[in-house]
Parts: C-alpha cells; structure tokens; sequence
C-alpha cells in the first residue's frame, strides 16, 4: 500500500469532477443502472477515481443484479477498509479507498462463492486500468 493521501477540501474539489466529489468525498451514490461499468468484462485492474490505489481485479467481478459494478474481493486487503453505516436508517458496512479514505460502495453478505461477499461499488467512484497498463497513483 502507497502512502496514505490526505487533501483539503479544496484541493479535491480542484482534482474531482462534480460526480466523483459527490460520491467519493460526500459518500454519495450514482442512480442504479447508471455506472459506465456495469456489463463490463475488460480485463484490467479497477483503480481508485481518486488516487489511483489499486482496488479490483477484473476476474473478480460479477453480475449482481442490482444496477451496481459488483466484485466478491478486493485485489489485496489494505486496499479498502470497511466502516459501520447506519445512514438512512439501515446498518451496511461502508467501503472505502485504503489509500485516499474516498467512499466506494458498500459490501454486503450476499456474494457469489468463495467468499459469499459483494463489494457493490459506484463505478465514477473508479477508473479501469486495461491489463498490461496502470494509472498513476495521485501525489500531492
């Protein structure tokens, strides 16, 4: 794992579309249906919106169902950290960036074999890095 990375509001806004701050630094979530990686089965590397920490395999991916990019694991496990949520009035585990703190998506015990996991992510929340490449990690 990189070195955490810590910005002011101001500097994410700078960095951030509109979408990607409203998800990531304001624990938003895109419409069901609506993520530019839903049907997706490029192989790659998901990566962090934010900072470009390496979150997903490709081959960990799957069809949910539910309007979101779902995957059963995270490519190693520093590179999320989960949080209790008890928002709008239900009790979810949050999921964030390991490297940046920035809001992903939740998980939930629902998944697919091995690990009976889905991480349901918002896809402007990351980028896909195409096998063979990768995107650079954000530096200050």
């Amino acid at each position: 794992m990189s070195d955490k990375l810590v910005l002011s509001d101001e500097e994410w806004k700078k960095r951030l579309t509109p979408q990607e701050y409203q998800v990531l630094r304001q624990h938003g979530t895109e419409r069901p249906g609506s993520g530019c990686f839903l049907g997706t089965k490029e192989p790659g590397t998901y990566v962090c919106a934010g900072c470009g920490n390496p979150l997903f395999k490709s081959g960990e991916k799957f069809e949910s169902g539910t309007g979101w990019p779902s995957f059963t694991q995270p490519l190693k496990p520093d590179a999320v950290t989960e949080y209790r949520d008890v928002s709008y009035g239900m009790v979810r585990t949050e999921v964030r960036c390991g490297r940046c703190d920035g809001h992903l998506g939740h998980v939930f015990p629902d998944g697919p074999p091995p690990t009976g996991l889905r991480y349901c992510m918002n896809s402007v929340a990351m980028k896909h890095a195409p096998e063979g490449q990768s995107l650079p990690l954000v530096t200050k």
